[in-house]
Protein backbone atom coordinates (compact mmCIF):
# COMPACT_ATOMS: atom_id res chain seq x y z
CA UNK A 1 0.00 0.00 0.00
CA UNK A 2 1.16 3.24 -0.78
CA UNK A 3 2.10 6.15 2.16
CA UNK A 4 -1.54 7.92 3.20
CA UNK A 5 -0.53 10.95 1.00
CA UNK A 6 1.01 9.07 -2.08
CA UNK A 7 1.24 12.53 -3.92
CA UNK A 8 4.33 13.77 -1.51
CA UNK A 9 7.96 12.86 -1.80
CA UNK A 10 9.44 12.44 -5.24
CA UNK A 11 7.17 11.37 -7.67
CA UNK A 12 8.85 10.53 -11.31
CA UNK A 13 6.81 12.25 -14.03
CA UNK A 14 7.69 9.31 -16.14
CA UNK A 15 7.91 9.30 -20.12
CA UNK A 16 5.71 6.89 -22.19
CA UNK A 17 8.40 4.51 -24.14
CA UNK A 18 8.29 3.81 -27.83
CA UNK A 19 9.46 1.17 -30.42
CA UNK A 20 11.44 1.64 -33.41
CA UNK A 21 8.12 1.41 -35.03
CA UNK A 22 6.64 3.74 -32.11
CA UNK A 23 4.38 1.38 -30.87
CA UNK A 24 4.22 1.31 -26.89
CA UNK A 25 7.02 -0.83 -25.48
CA UNK A 26 5.06 -2.00 -21.84
CA UNK A 27 7.93 -4.16 -20.79
CA UNK A 28 10.22 -1.46 -20.92
CA UNK A 29 7.83 0.95 -19.27
CA UNK A 30 7.44 -1.53 -16.12
CA UNK A 31 11.09 -2.25 -16.31
CA UNK A 32 11.50 2.05 -15.83
CA UNK A 33 8.65 1.97 -12.94
CA UNK A 34 10.33 -0.45 -11.21
CA UNK A 35 13.61 0.82 -11.60
CA UNK A 36 12.96 4.00 -10.13
CA UNK A 37 10.60 2.50 -7.12
CA UNK A 38 14.25 0.67 -6.25
CA UNK A 39 16.15 4.09 -6.76
CA UNK A 40 14.20 6.01 -4.09
CA UNK A 41 11.03 7.30 -5.84
CA UNK A 42 8.03 7.10 -3.97
CA UNK A 43 5.69 7.15 -6.95
CA UNK A 44 5.29 7.84 -10.79
CA UNK A 45 3.07 10.02 -12.75
CA UNK A 46 1.99 8.25 -15.82
CA UNK A 47 0.36 9.81 -18.77
CA UNK A 48 1.78 13.50 -18.16
CA UNK A 49 2.89 16.09 -20.82
CA UNK A 50 6.36 14.21 -20.11
CA UNK A 51 4.05 10.81 -21.21
CA UNK A 52 2.81 12.26 -24.55
CA UNK A 53 -0.65 11.29 -23.75
CA UNK A 54 -2.33 13.05 -26.43
CA UNK A 55 -0.23 11.03 -29.18
CA UNK A 56 -2.15 7.65 -27.43
CA UNK A 57 -4.94 6.38 -28.25
CA UNK A 58 -7.16 5.61 -25.81
CA UNK A 59 -6.63 1.51 -25.60
CA UNK A 60 -2.88 2.33 -25.02
CA UNK A 61 -3.81 5.03 -22.21
CA UNK A 62 -5.71 2.95 -20.33
CA UNK A 63 -2.64 0.70 -21.20
CA UNK A 64 -0.37 2.73 -19.85
CA UNK A 65 -1.96 3.05 -16.42
CA UNK A 66 -2.65 -0.55 -16.01
CA UNK A 67 1.04 -1.48 -16.63
CA UNK A 68 2.17 1.02 -14.33
CA UNK A 69 -0.08 -0.07 -10.97
CA UNK A 70 1.31 -4.07 -12.18
CA UNK A 71 4.69 -2.31 -12.00
CA UNK A 72 4.87 -0.39 -8.71
CA UNK A 73 5.82 -2.47 -5.94
CA UNK A 74 4.44 -1.93 -2.40
CA UNK A 75 4.88 1.64 -0.94
CA UNK A 76 5.17 3.30 -4.19
CA UNK A 77 2.20 5.27 -5.54
CA UNK A 78 1.23 5.72 -9.03
CA UNK A 79 -0.56 8.89 -9.95
CA UNK A 80 -1.49 9.29 -13.64
CA UNK A 81 -2.75 12.17 -15.55
CA UNK A 82 -6.15 12.45 -16.48
CA UNK A 83 -6.13 15.21 -18.79
CA UNK A 84 -8.90 15.77 -21.48
CA UNK A 85 -10.61 18.40 -23.69
CA UNK A 86 -14.02 18.24 -20.97
CA UNK A 87 -15.08 17.06 -17.96
CA UNK A 88 -16.57 13.57 -19.55
CA UNK A 89 -12.96 12.71 -20.58
CA UNK A 90 -11.25 13.68 -17.58
CA UNK A 91 -13.97 11.82 -15.34
CA UNK A 92 -13.55 8.98 -17.68
CA UNK A 93 -9.85 8.54 -17.55
CA UNK A 94 -10.09 8.91 -13.54
CA UNK A 95 -12.66 6.35 -13.29
CA UNK A 96 -9.89 4.14 -15.56
CA UNK A 97 -7.57 5.23 -13.09
CA UNK A 98 -9.40 4.15 -10.62
CA UNK A 99 -10.10 0.80 -11.63
CA UNK A 100 -6.79 0.14 -12.39
CA UNK A 101 -5.23 0.91 -8.83
CA UNK A 102 -4.32 4.10 -8.96
CA UNK A 103 -3.38 6.05 -5.35
CA UNK A 104 -4.62 9.43 -6.60
CA UNK A 105 -4.76 11.56 -10.12
CA UNK A 106 -3.16 14.57 -12.02
CA UNK A 107 -5.57 16.65 -13.31
CA UNK A 108 -5.32 19.74 -15.31
CA UNK A 109 -8.39 22.07 -16.16
CA UNK A 110 -9.78 21.50 -19.46
CA UNK A 111 -7.15 20.97 -21.85
CA UNK A 112 -7.49 23.23 -24.91
CA UNK A 113 -10.28 25.04 -23.89
CA UNK A 114 -9.45 28.57 -22.08
CA UNK A 115 -12.79 28.27 -19.56
CA UNK A 116 -13.95 30.76 -17.08
CA UNK A 117 -13.94 30.20 -13.04
CA UNK A 118 -17.67 28.62 -13.05
CA UNK A 119 -16.25 26.05 -16.07
CA UNK A 120 -13.14 25.14 -14.12
CA UNK A 121 -14.83 24.48 -10.98
CA UNK A 122 -17.43 22.53 -12.19
CA UNK A 123 -14.30 20.37 -14.22
CA UNK A 124 -12.65 19.86 -10.87
CA UNK A 125 -16.01 18.76 -9.48
CA UNK A 126 -16.71 16.27 -12.10
CA UNK A 127 -13.06 14.52 -11.26
CA UNK A 128 -12.98 14.72 -7.91
CA UNK A 129 -17.22 13.32 -7.83
CA UNK A 130 -15.09 9.81 -8.66
CA UNK A 131 -13.55 9.37 -5.15
CA UNK A 132 -9.66 9.11 -6.25
CA UNK A 133 -7.84 12.52 -4.60
CA UNK A 134 -7.18 14.92 -7.33
CA UNK A 135 -3.98 17.12 -7.70
CA UNK A 136 -4.42 20.08 -9.45
CA UNK A 137 -2.15 20.80 -12.36
CA UNK A 138 -1.31 24.39 -12.79
CA UNK A 139 0.56 25.10 -16.06
CA UNK A 140 -1.10 27.65 -18.06
CA UNK A 141 1.20 26.57 -21.02
CA UNK A 142 -0.12 22.34 -21.46
CA UNK A 143 -4.05 24.17 -20.90
CA UNK A 144 -4.25 27.95 -21.52
CA UNK A 145 -6.18 28.13 -18.35
CA UNK A 146 -4.62 30.19 -15.49
CA UNK A 147 -5.07 29.11 -12.04
CA UNK A 148 -4.52 31.98 -10.16
CA UNK A 149 -4.47 31.32 -6.40
CA UNK A 150 -7.88 33.22 -6.08
CA UNK A 151 -9.16 30.68 -8.85
CA UNK A 152 -7.69 27.43 -6.88
CA UNK A 153 -9.57 28.33 -3.98
CA UNK A 154 -12.63 27.86 -5.70
CA UNK A 155 -11.17 24.70 -6.99
CA UNK A 156 -9.54 23.77 -3.71
CA UNK A 157 -13.60 24.07 -1.79
CA UNK A 158 -14.41 20.65 -3.51
CA UNK A 159 -14.10 17.75 -1.30
CA UNK A 160 -11.37 15.20 -2.46
CA UNK A 161 -8.93 18.37 -3.86
CA UNK A 162 -5.89 17.55 -1.92
CA UNK A 163 -3.12 19.28 -3.65
CA UNK A 164 -1.46 21.74 -6.61
CA UNK A 165 1.34 20.70 -8.62
CA UNK A 166 2.58 24.75 -8.87
CA UNK A 167 5.37 25.91 -11.21
CA UNK A 168 5.53 29.64 -9.97
CA UNK A 169 7.44 30.20 -6.50
CA UNK A 170 5.93 33.67 -6.51
CA UNK A 171 2.11 32.28 -6.53
CA UNK A 172 3.37 29.65 -3.01
CA UNK A 173 2.66 31.99 -0.22
CA UNK A 174 -0.79 33.05 -1.93
CA UNK A 175 -1.64 29.74 -2.82
CA UNK A 176 -1.11 28.94 0.84
CA UNK A 177 -2.86 31.94 2.76
CA UNK A 178 -5.65 30.67 0.48
CA UNK A 179 -5.98 27.05 0.85
CA UNK A 180 -4.10 25.97 3.95
CA UNK A 181 -5.32 22.48 3.55
CA UNK A 182 -3.26 22.00 0.44
CA UNK A 183 -0.15 20.65 -0.48
CA UNK A 184 1.90 22.56 -2.71
CA UNK A 185 3.87 19.96 -4.90
CA UNK A 186 6.92 21.13 -7.13
CA UNK A 187 5.71 21.50 -10.41
CA UNK A 188 8.81 22.30 -12.41
CA UNK A 189 12.50 20.88 -11.64
CA UNK A 190 14.55 24.27 -11.92
CA UNK A 191 12.51 25.81 -8.69
CA UNK A 192 12.73 22.56 -6.77
CA UNK A 193 14.92 24.68 -3.65
CA UNK A 194 12.72 27.58 -3.81
CA UNK A 195 9.77 25.93 -3.27
CA UNK A 196 10.80 23.07 -0.92
CA UNK A 197 12.52 25.28 1.23
CA UNK A 198 9.28 27.45 1.26
CA UNK A 199 7.14 24.28 2.34
CA UNK A 200 5.83 22.46 -0.62
CA UNK A 201 6.03 18.98 0.90
CA UNK A 202 6.53 16.58 -2.96
CA UNK A 203 7.94 17.34 -6.47
CA UNK A 204 6.34 15.82 -9.65
CA UNK A 205 9.27 15.83 -11.96
CA UNK A 206 11.17 15.03 -15.34
CA UNK A 207 15.01 14.89 -14.32
CA UNK A 208 14.49 11.87 -11.78
CA UNK A 209 13.50 9.39 -14.95
CA UNK A 210 17.45 9.84 -15.49
CA UNK A 211 18.79 10.67 -12.19
CA UNK A 212 16.89 9.44 -9.42
CA UNK A 213 19.33 8.97 -6.29
CA UNK A 214 20.81 12.24 -6.90
CA UNK A 215 17.28 14.20 -7.33
CA UNK A 216 16.47 12.11 -4.05
CA UNK A 217 19.27 13.29 -2.65
CA UNK A 218 18.52 17.21 -3.17
CA UNK A 219 15.15 16.78 -2.65
CA UNK A 220 16.01 15.52 0.55
CA UNK A 221 18.09 18.42 1.43
CA UNK A 222 16.04 20.81 0.72
CA UNK A 223 12.67 19.68 2.55
CA UNK A 224 15.37 19.21 5.27
CA UNK A 225 16.50 23.44 4.75
CA UNK A 226 19.90 22.26 4.27
CA UNK A 227 21.24 25.19 2.54
CA UNK A 228 24.71 24.85 2.67
CA UNK A 229 24.40 21.59 1.21
CA UNK A 230 21.64 21.78 -0.86
CA UNK A 231 22.97 25.14 -2.75
CA UNK A 232 26.21 23.80 -4.16
CA UNK A 233 24.64 20.90 -5.32
CA UNK A 234 21.33 22.65 -6.65
CA UNK A 235 23.10 24.77 -8.66
CA UNK A 236 25.37 21.99 -9.87
CA UNK A 237 22.44 20.38 -11.42
CA UNK A 238 20.42 23.51 -12.04
CA UNK A 239 21.15 23.30 -15.86
CA UNK A 240 20.08 19.71 -16.26
CA UNK A 241 17.21 20.67 -14.15
CA UNK A 242 16.15 23.59 -16.61
CA UNK A 243 15.42 21.26 -19.35
CA UNK A 244 12.03 20.31 -17.47
CA UNK A 245 10.80 24.36 -18.67
CA UNK A 246 12.28 23.92 -22.29
CA UNK A 247 9.85 23.03 -25.00
CA UNK A 248 11.70 19.81 -26.10
CA UNK A 249 11.57 18.39 -22.11
CA UNK A 250 9.98 14.94 -23.70
CA UNK A 251 12.76 14.68 -26.32
CA UNK A 252 15.63 15.83 -23.58
CA UNK A 253 14.11 13.67 -20.82
CA UNK A 254 14.45 10.26 -23.64
CA UNK A 255 17.59 11.23 -24.73
CA UNK A 256 19.25 11.67 -20.86
CA UNK A 257 17.99 8.23 -20.32
CA UNK A 258 19.97 6.98 -22.95
CA UNK A 259 23.23 8.88 -21.92
CA UNK A 260 22.97 6.77 -18.56
CA UNK A 261 22.21 3.77 -19.82
CA UNK A 262 18.46 3.82 -19.56
CA UNK A 263 16.18 3.27 -22.63
CA UNK A 264 14.72 6.30 -23.52
CA UNK A 265 13.58 5.74 -26.91
CA UNK A 266 11.96 8.21 -29.90
CA UNK A 267 9.07 10.09 -29.48
CA UNK A 268 6.07 10.22 -31.77
CA UNK A 269 5.13 13.28 -34.15
CA UNK A 270 4.97 16.26 -33.95
CA UNK A 271 8.17 15.69 -31.40
CA UNK A 272 11.39 15.16 -33.77
CA UNK A 273 15.31 14.37 -32.18
CA UNK A 274 16.57 17.46 -30.90
CA UNK A 275 19.48 19.06 -33.16
CA UNK A 276 23.00 18.15 -32.99
CA UNK A 277 23.79 21.50 -30.89
CA UNK A 278 21.14 20.92 -28.94
CA UNK A 279 22.03 16.93 -28.30
CA UNK A 280 25.64 18.39 -27.16
CA UNK A 281 24.25 21.03 -24.83
CA UNK A 282 22.02 18.65 -22.84
CA UNK A 283 25.30 15.77 -22.97
CA UNK A 284 27.28 18.46 -21.38
CA UNK A 285 24.36 19.59 -19.10
CA UNK A 286 23.93 15.71 -17.85
CA UNK A 287 28.17 14.75 -17.59
CA UNK A 288 27.85 18.21 -15.03
CA UNK A 289 25.22 16.48 -12.93
CA UNK A 290 27.38 13.30 -12.86
CA UNK A 291 30.48 14.97 -11.68
CA UNK A 292 28.10 16.30 -8.52
CA UNK A 293 27.18 12.59 -8.04
CA UNK A 294 30.36 11.37 -7.62
CA UNK A 295 31.81 14.78 -5.73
Amino acid sequence: MAASRPWQGVIAAIPTPFRADLSVDYDQLQEHVRWLADEGCQGVAPCGSLGEYRSLSDGERADVVRAAVEAVPRGCAVVPGVGGYGSRQARRWTEQAQAAGAQAVLAPPPVGYPGGATEVVAHYREVAAVGLPVVVYADPAETTVDLTPELLARVAETDGVVAVRERDVRRLHHVRDLCPHLDVLVGADDVLLELTACGATGWIGSCPNALPRLCRRLYRLCAARDLAAALPLYAQLHPLLRWDSEPEVVQAVKLAMGLVGRYGGPCRPPRGPLSTETEARLDRDLRRALRAAHA
